[in-house]
């Protein structure tokens, strides 16, 4: 692994030739996040041992294993395709699989970093190269999910469904979207790599950069159609309605439906950064929320939330993501506090889609326990032989418009709750105060909930939409 001197497993994705160079083989690493998957050249690699994956001593019947399906037993694995089943027996065979007419793709066998050097130098003059998906029409919707396992003549694409949460559907995972598309983007004055795969269209993914609009988040092929997009765009602020302001830090409400170009480049940068979400056709059932930041040139977006305008189970958060050049400086935590803050407005309480991805799951688990712990520490210190202060599970969700569940599991986690005489009692020590205060002085940004000028709607009315 770069950087490093590890030598992890690793399980090779594809292979490609470059200017008739040695091969370079695109590994990911097991146990390990698919950011950090790469490509990699034959020294990268430690070519001793070989480990092919162990067959299965399961008794195999008409071509299927006795053991019951599961979703993650069915999805793509080593390049496998949805609705084709496996067997662990013939998980580190080469197999040619249709992608459409005239592409095909290889599957890949697993790897340690440890591998024989005869039996990689035959997967790299056996296996072809994976074929790029077709290029999209250039009148086609930019969210568009990229169908890999169709024939066009017989089988329709598969559509999302229109309503409903952004939680990616990992049975249709193939082995084009388990790689990295896209090199580099260039967005203002920043130039960052992303970390997973988003379908732009496929003459763009080819160049070394993409040329991204910071303010209409439009892509281009070079800095001289960025240039001249300049002179042309006429925005400097996100479109939509600027609903809360204070300092440089400014939140817009942009609707999916009234600035659906918008909504879906914002949905396909951010697929560049989220592995756990997908893209939608249509982003009329959702409301976006970006965050900026303010100098003399315009407002330059820092990250952003979705959530839907109707949900059944009063999820507040669909997608949430800080981009990289502004992470680790407490602009997650205003994303969150400012999606319950929304929520306490609407005299509800609210929580994220699940699954959470590991950065996202620590974000929230840390904005939880500190609302959480500041609320409880808020109640007035007893005095001697004065009765305790008492507070409940549902206050506790009232003032910070935290779920319930997520209340609860904030307690367990901190190990705070204990059982004692017949009830269920909150015991803070000086550790965990002195903890508390101690995160609470790093956070310096905080949402005033008197700068947000905002009405909640009643979307269940469709003359609103």
């Amino acid at each position: 692994m770069a950087g490093t001197d590890e030598w992890p497993l690793a399980e090779i994705l594809s292979r490609k030739d470059v200017d008739r160079a040695a091969p370079e083989f695109y590994v990911h690493y097991i146990d390990y996040n698919k950011r950090l998957d790469e490509w990699v050249t034959l020294d990268r690699l430690n070519l001793d041992k070989l480990q092919m994956p162990k067959k299965d001593k399961t008794p195999v019947k008409d071509g299927r294993s006795s053991r019951a399906s599961t979703p993650e037993r069915d999805m793509v694995n080593g390049g496998l395709l949805p609705g084709l089943s496996r067997n662990k027996s013939n998980a580190g065979r080469k197999r040619k699989l249709p992608l459409g007419e005239g592409s095909e793709v290889t599957t890949s066998c697993t790897l340690p970093s440890n591998a024989s050097s005869s039996s990689l130098q035959d997967l790299a003059q056996d296996s072809p190269a994976p074929t790029p998906p077709p290029p999209t029409n250039n009148n086609s919707t930019p969210g568009a999910v990229v169908n890999s396992n169709s024939n066009s003549n017989s089988n329709p694409p598969h559509q999302p469904r229109q309503t409903g949460s952004m939680v990616l559907d990992k049975s249709h995972d193939d082995i084009v979207t388990r790689m990295k598309n896209v090199n580099m983007i260039e967005l203002g004055r920043y130039r960052i790599r992303p970390w997973y795969f988003s379908p732009y269209p496929v003459e763009l993914t080819i160049l070394p950069v993409i040329y991204l609009c910071e303010f209409c988040l439009k892509y281009m092929k070079s800095r001289k159609c960025l240039d001249r997009h300049k002179e042309k765009c006429g925005l400097r602020h996100p479109p939509g309605n600027e609903i809360y302001r204070k300092g440089t830090i400014s939140f817009f409400e942009i609707d999916g439906r009234k600035n659906k170009n918008y909504s879906q480049n914002l949905c396909l940068l951010a697929k560049l950064f989220l592995d756990h979400k997908t893209l939608y056709y249509d982003t009329d059932p959702f409301l976006f929320y970006v965050m900026t930041e303010f100098d003399n040139r315009g407002y330059h977006i820092v990250g952003y939330f979705s959530k839907e305008k109707e949900s059944t189970e009063d999820y507040n958060v669909a997608c949430i993501l800080t981009l990289p050049p502004y992470q680790r400086k407490g602009y997650g935590k205003l994303l969150i506090e400012f999606s319950y803050v929304l929520s306490h407005f609407e005299g509800k309480t609210g929580s994220p889609e699940k699954p959470l991805s590991d950065l996202g799951l620590l974000s929230y688990r840390s904005y939880w326990s500190q609302a959480v712990l500041e609320t409880i520490l808020k109640l007035q210190s007893p005095d001697e032989g004065a009765e305790r202060p008492l507070i409940t599970i549902n206050e506790i969700c009232e003032t910070t418009s935290i779920r319930k569940e997520d209340v609860i599991s904030t307690l367990q986690y901190l190990n705070l709750i204990n059982y004692y005489k017949g009830q269920y009692i909150v015991t803070l020590s000086q550790d965990v105060i002195d903890a508390h205060n101690k995160s609470m002085l790093k956070r310096k940004i905080r949402i005033d909930p008197k700068c947000l000028h905002w009405n909640p709607k009643d979307w269940s009315k469709r003359g609103k939409w």
